[in-house]
């Protein structure tokens, strides 16, 4: 394994600027955590994606398959409708999912979300009957990927040394 010292640090990713709509500024956030995320797995191979730290946290392939995920459950199941279900086998990925699938997916369904996301006011009403609205899931959706992040960045660094935003 590297030391801290044989790893340079990952480039930094500037905020998003101030932004004066209020959509705009949350998917500026979403986008910046997302950026985040995928350059956890820069650089990494299959089985290092795949690695934990003796079976804890969650390998950073588990990361962006969970996130992929999420957007779709929140936005097309949650917000829009379609029968959705959450499942654990998301962090644990099989050797079907390669590293180059998984952040082609992620970066399709961050498009994807983006697109829907300038379509629904928000203030619409999630269908599941819960009150929550297309502001709250698009705050859920900034919370749950910043989460990850951290997970992320702890299986990084513990794996390679690597650190950085």
């Amino acid at each position: 394994m590297a030391t801290v010292r044989d790893v340079p640090e990952l480039p930094e990713t500037p905020d998003p600027p101030p932004i004066d709509d209020e959509r705009e500024l949350l998917l500026a956030w979403l986008g910046h955590l997302r950026t985040s995320i995928l350059a956890k797995l820069q650089d990494l191979s299959e089985e290092q994606a795949r690695w934990t730290p003796e079976g804890a946290l969650i390998p950073v392939l588990g990361v962006v398959n969970h996130l992929t995920h999420v957007e779709w459950r929140w936005l097309d199941g949650i917000m829009l409708g379609a029968e959705h279900h959450r499942s654990e086998a998301e962090f644990h990925p099989g050797p079907e999912l390669t590293v180059a699938t998984a952040a082609a997916r992620y970066r399709a369904r961050a498009a994807r979300t983006e697109a829907t996301a300038r379509t629904l006011p928000l203030t619409q009403q999630c269908t599941d009957g819960s009150g929550r609205d297309f502001r709250w899931v698009l705050l859920h959706l900034i919370e749950e990927t910043a989460r990850h992040a951290g997970h992320a960045d702890a299986t990084r660094e513990l794996l390679d040394g690597t650190t950085g935003r």
